[in-house]
């Protein structure tokens, strides 16, 4: 069985602390948390309204753990800037607008790929591997290889939102989507990842995929964790990932 990577966001224990001012929940222990438990990477979003996550949290965490953090951040020139002074793993560009109360879709990299093969050369140069945050538009995979990505996680935001609504064949049609980008970006060489609204109910088919590599999760095991703890939300995703890859 080819093991499936889990990384956690841990953006919305920022969303707690900042909702009430102060310094608690602190992200950098949930990322240290994380990581105790199994995770196999964290995922931060850096947004420029800074509504969860913020500059010196950015820092703080690539300093605290050992295991990859990956950079979300929009294309523009003040996150390039953060992230080369930051130097994590991963730098993964999504769409941003101020007024989205999570990330909306995928990046628009078609219509934008001569600005985005100069803007991620450098992140390349520094040695930080980039992905795309894309829908699974046979349009825009192709484009991600085309300006120099070396990774596209999908957004699977559509399918799990079906899922949750019991919308069955909006579902199946959506995971048919997924199943077909994630097959072109791997024939383009590309490595191929996934996020967006996976929840326990959603994750089965996903993690059946077998170019995915790697599932990011955020929202959801927070939420859980609440009610469960860290550990033990994780410990709950990490056997679901596991039974679908085995049965695929």
């Amino acid at each position: 069985m080819d093991r499936l990577r889990l990384g956690i966001n841990i953006d919305h224990v920022a969303t707690l602390r900042n909702a009430r001012g102060g310094a608690s929940p602190d992200p950098v222990r949930a990322a240290i948390a994380a990581q105790s438990a199994g995770a196999d990477g964290i995922t931060a979003h850096l947004r420029e309204d800074r509504r969860h996550i913020r500059d010196a949290d950015m820092a703080a965490i690539k300093d605290a753990i050992e295991i990859p953090l990956n950079f979300e951040m929009a294309a523009t020139e003040e996150m390039s800037r953060i992230a080369r002074a930051t130097r994590p793993h991963a730098v993964c560009l999504v769409p941003e607008k101020r007024e989205e109360r999570t990330t909306e879709g995928g990046l628009e990299v078609a219509g934008d790929a001569n600005r985005l093969t100069a803007y991620i050369a450098p992140l390349v140069d520094m040695g930080a591997r980039v992905s795309l945050f894309v829908a699974a538009d046979p349009r825009q995979i192709e484009a991600s290889a085309r300006v120099g990505a070396q990774v596209v996680e999908i957004h699977t935001g559509s399918y799990c939102d079906a899922v949750d609504e019991g919308r069955t064949d909006a579902a199946a049609a959506e995971l048919e989507r997924i199943i077909a980008a994630a097959a072109q970006a791997a024939d383009l060489g590309l490595e191929v990842h996934a996020g967006h609204g996976i929840s326990y109910d959603s994750v089965t088919p996903l993690a059946a995929i077998p170019q995915v590599v790697e599932l990011n999760i955020g929202h959801f095991l927070i939420g859980e964790a609440v009610f469960r703890g860290l550990p033990a939300a994780m410990a709950e995703m990490r056997r679901l990932m596991d039974l679908a890859r085995r049965v695929a």
